[in-house]
């Protein structure tokens, strides 16, 4: 769901008793799937709430810039070279580049879509 303008992964929803106005509240507590930061919101249970459509795909690595750019290739030869290396979760940036080691190693990263927002979630060395 959204909160905040930022796309989020619900973790937990409680919902309050009708009140003296006769609505009950839902309480989301979720986590941003790009920052890793907890955010909450409280919405009446009579309203509805946007949800955005997250696409993740599968890039094999093709090299590594200075600046951290990647250039990937999908399995269809397409190429994509705007995307950088992931600053969240910290370290994870060190563990690809180590893994590819100057191309040494095939390495898949999958790159998570979402509200016009693109960042490498997770990789995996072949």
């Amino acid at each position: 769901m959204m909160i905040k303008g930022k796309p989020c992964k619900v973790l937990s929803i409680s919902v309050s008793k009708t009140g003296k106005h006769g609505h009950a509240k839902c309480n989301f507590l979720a986590v941003d799937i790009f920052t890793g930061k907890k955010l909450e919101d409280m919405v009446p249970s009579t309203h509805g709430t946007t949800v955005p459509v997250v696409k993740k795909t599968e890039w094999e690595i093709i090299d590594i810039g200075d600046e951290d750019e990647l250039t990937l290739m999908d399995e269809s030869g397409d190429q994509k070279t705007d995307v950088n290396l992931p600053t969240i979760p910290e370290g994870m940036d060190k563990k690809i580049r180590e893994a590819w080691n100057e191309g040494e190693n095939q390495v898949m990263v999958t790159v998570q879509a979402a509200v016009g927002l693109e960042q490498v979630v997770a990789f995996k060395t072949l």
